[in-house]
């Protein structure tokens, strides 16, 4: 056998041959800005993750603007609470203040009422008198 194969070297180099890697193209930006980049078959595999990828970036995108909004709508209404508070604080001294005592008589004397000297005290009343006055 050994004769054969130093008979007929042809054979032996044929299937020797190492085998010689295909050069890749070394332009990955000029594939991509071109156009053809998108055309692989790896690409169009994954068109629907990247589809995918796409809805979840613009869904991202809306949530964060979502969110910018409710805050400066929760900062708007904690300042309008601030202003509705210090508003609050001042009507209720202004009506503290009118419901004294001094300042109702003050007020009843512009309309001719005056403040009574003569303590409060209780009427009594018999069933008798009801009852003639109804009739």
């Amino acid at each position: 056998m050994e004769e054969e194969v130093k008979n007929n070297p042809s054979k032996d180099k044929s299937e020797v041959q190492p085998v010689r890697k295909q050069k890749k193209d070394k332009r990955p930006i000029h594939d991509i800005l071109g156009g053809d980049y998108l055309s692989k078959e790896s690409v169009i595999g994954n068109l629907p993750f990247l589809v995918f990828v796409a809805l979840l970036a613009l869904t991202y995108i809306s949530n964060t603007y979502n969110v910018e909004k409710t805050m400066k709508e929760i900062e708007r209404t904690k300042v309008e609470l601030k202003e509705l508070r210090f508003q609050y604080t001042t009507t209720k001294s202004t009506l503290m203040y009118y419901s004294k005592q001094t300042e109702i008589a003050r007020r009843a004397i512009r309309y001719g009422l005056k403040e009574t000297t003569i303590p409060p005290f209780k009427i009594f009343y018999s069933n008798d008198s009801t009852t003639s006055v109804r009739n």
